[in-house]
C-alpha cells in the first residue's frame, strides 16, 4: 500500500487533468474557476507548513493549530470562491430566463 504522501503527491495529476477539462470548457463560471486553481495554493502552501510542523515542533501539521489553521484558512477561501462563483452563476442563468 503506497504511503499518504506518495498518494497525496498522485492526486495532483487527476485534478490538473480536471483544471484542464474544466478551463477547457468555457462552462466553468469564472469566480468558481478561479477557486478551483486557489486550491493548489492551499496545497502549495500546506506542503512546507507540514515540513516546517515536522523540522520546527517534531509534530504533524494538523497538531500545531496556529501553522494548520493558517492553511486551513486558505481551504475556506478556496470554498467560499467556489461557492460565490456558482451562486453568481445560478443568479444569472435565473434573471435572464425572466422576461
Amino acid at each position: 500500500m503506497p504511503s499518504k504522501d506518495t498518494l497525496f503527491a498522485l492526486s495532483l495529476f487527476p485534478y490538473l487533468g480536471f483544471l484542464w477539462f474544466i478551463h477547457r470548457s468555457g462552462q466553468t463560471p469564472r469566480l468558481a474557476l478561479i477557486g478551483f486553481y486557489f486550491l493548489l495554493v492551499f496545497v502549495a502552501v500546506t506542503i512546507p507548513a507540514g515540513i516546517y510542523a515536522k523540522v520546527q515542533y517534531g509534530e504533524a501539521l494538523a497538531n500545531v493549530d496556529w501553522l494548520h489553521g493558517s492553511a486551513e484558512s486558505l481551504l475556506t477561501l478556496t470554498n467560499i470562491l467556489i461557492v460565490l462563483g456558482f451562486n453568481q452563476a445560478i443568479a444569472e442563468h435565473h434573471s435572464q430566463k425572466k422576461p
